[in-house]
C-alpha cells in the first residue's frame, strides 16, 4: 500500500505527525497569557518572554455558524470550486488553557452540534499540493467521533 505524502498546512501550529495531536500555543512567562497561534510576544503585557507549549486538546463548543459560500481566495486556498464546495460548520471552542480557539468542525450538520458539547481537535485534509502532497490542518470533532486523517 502507498502511503501518501503530507505535511501540515504551516509549521508550529499543531504537533504532527503526533497520535494525539496538540495545537501549539505559547505563554507569558510575565502575566501568564496562554496564547494560540503561539506568538513572540505577549498581547496582553508585551512582554517577549514567551515559551511554546502544547495546548490542551480537548475543550468544549463555545458557539458556533454554517459556513454556507467558499470563502473569498485569496486568502482561501482550498482545491474546491464554487461548484464542488460544500458547506461546513466553523465554531469557537473553549480550552482548559483559557484559550479561544476558531476552528473548522467535523460535523457539517448544526443540528447535530449544541453549545457546551465536548469537542476533540483531530487533523484533517484540507487540500493536495501541486506535487501531491496532502495538506492537513485542525479541525474539532464531536468528543467520541474523532475522525483522524
Amino acid at each position: 500500500m502507498t502511503k501518501t505524502k503530507a505535511k501540515p498546512v504551516a509549521e508550529e501550529l499543531f504537533t504532527w505527525p503526533s497520535d494525539d495531536p496538540g495545537l501549539i500555543g505559547s505563554q507569558c512567562a510575565g502575566c501568564g497569557l496562554v496564547a494560540f497561534p503561539a506568538a513572540g510576544q505577549c498581547a496582553r503585557c508585551g512582554s517577549e518572554e514567551t515559551a511554546r507549549r502544547t495546548l490542551s486538546n480537548e475543550g468544549t463548543l463555545w458557539t458556533f455558524t454554517t459556513q454556507g459560500f467558499r470563502p473569498p481566495s485569496p486568502p482561501y486556498d482550498g482545491n474546491d470550486t464554487a461548484e464542488t464546495f460544500r458547506s461546513y460548520t466553523v465554531g469557537y471552542i473553549e480550552l482548559p488553557d483559557g484559550v479561544l480557539v476558531e476552528a473548522r468542525l467535523t460535523e457539517p450538520d448544526p443540528a447535530a452540534l449544541t453549545i457546551g458539547q465536548p469537542m476533540r481537535m483531530v487533523v484533517v485534509p484540507y487540500s493536495v499540493a501541486d506535487d501531491g502532497t496532502q495538506i492537513l490542518t485542525f479541525a474539532f470533532a464531536p468528543a467520541g467521533a474523532a475522525e483522524e486523517a
